[in-house]
């Protein structure tokens, strides 16, 4: 048998005798106004952990799968990686589980670097998301932030969206409030794409769409009628779920570079220095502005005033 980590062990005791107060629900989750979804039960057990169990250590969450019955999510504390189990209604934690059936192991691609990426003359970036997933959020804070601080590279980033039309309506994986709030944003930024970024800057922080509208200084107008026409809201979002169908995008969020599946985390992870970098690589000839150093904290996810709340995650919602 592999030799025990007690530190961990005690960890988990504790966790199971914290198991009946936290079955009577968890306070002070910074995703609060998200839907209850498995990435937001999820994150709240992780938020549950740093606040009550850890000392001088973060937990940081990574993967979420379903795993018969349960939620199972990769937990790294001190970079180190464990496999941790939550009940589905959210209720109930186990810091790990003894699996029964035996398993083989799989090699991790090798990461990229710089000269594996394609070069070409003009990049560009497509970062599939949803609006009410933690880590599309977390994608959208990431290249918000890129925008504001390389303005010059907003023309190589497309945020594009991920569901299907049905009965003439758009279908999402966290609902209809999802739905609207994507169609939401594909509207302003296929016919207001000057107020985009600044909508989402907005949006990324609370959620508060109204107040977004009034910031970003939107055509309230202009906006109802591209929703409410077929012929253009639906439309435009159709052209992103082709994208989507086209290369195979399952998650929130997705990066395609160039026609080709890319990821941050070869250069760093969600973050603003990560994401550039990789755009960056694909200049065939980079411009100097990609020179310019951003900030290599990872992002927060969920809903979050601030860029940082250093706890993030490397998740995505499937």
């Amino acid at each position: 048998m592999k030799k025990t980590n007690w530190k961990y062990v005690l960890i988990a005791l504790i966790i199971a005798s914290f198991i009946l107060s936290y079955s009577s629900g968890l306070k002070g989750f910074k995703g609060a106004n998200l839907p209850q979804t498995k990435e937001a039960k999820v994150l709240k057990a992780v938020d549950f952990i740093n606040k009550n169990l850890l000392q001088n250590a973060t937990a940081t969450l990574g993967e979420i799968t379903e795993e018969s019955g349960v939620y199972k999510f990769k937990l790294s504390i001190n970079d180190k990686e464990y496999d941790s189990y939550l009940t589905k209604d959210g209720k109930i934690l186990f810091p790990q589980g003894i699996s029964l059936v035996e398993t083989t192991t799989t090699t991790q691609p090798p990461k990229k670097t710089c000269e594996d990426i394609k070069k070409v003359e003009k990049p560009m970036l497509e970062a599939f998301v949803v609006s009410h997933c933690p880590f599309g959020l977390q994608m959208q804070r990431v290249l918000n932030e890129i925008v504001k601080e390389i303005p010059q590279l907003a023309s190589y980033i497309k945020v594009e969206y991920m569901g299907e039309v049905k009965d003439g309506k758009i279908d999402s994986m966290h609902g209809d409030e999802e739905a609207e709030e994507n169609l939401r944003q594909i509207c302003i930024r296929e016919e207001q794409s000057n107020n985009f970024w600044s909508y989402i800057n907005c949006y990324i922080k609370e959620g508060k769409t109204e107040d977004c509208q009034k910031e970003a200084k939107i055509d309230t107008q202009k906006l109802t009628a591209c929703i409410s026409d077929k012929n253009r809201g639906i439309a435009y979002a159709q052209k992103d779920f082709d994208r989507q169908n086209k290369f195979s995008v399952t998650g929130s969020p997705t990066l395609i570079l160039n026609e080709e599946g890319a990821s941050e985390f070869d250069f760093g992870g969600r973050t603003a220095e990560a994401v550039k970098t990789l755009l960056c690589c694909s200049f065939k000839e980079k411009p100097s502005f990609c020179t310019k150093a951003l900030t290599t904290e990872q992002a927060a996810t969920s809903f979050s005033k601030t860029y940082s709340q250093g706890s993030s995650s490397s998740g995505s919602c499937n």
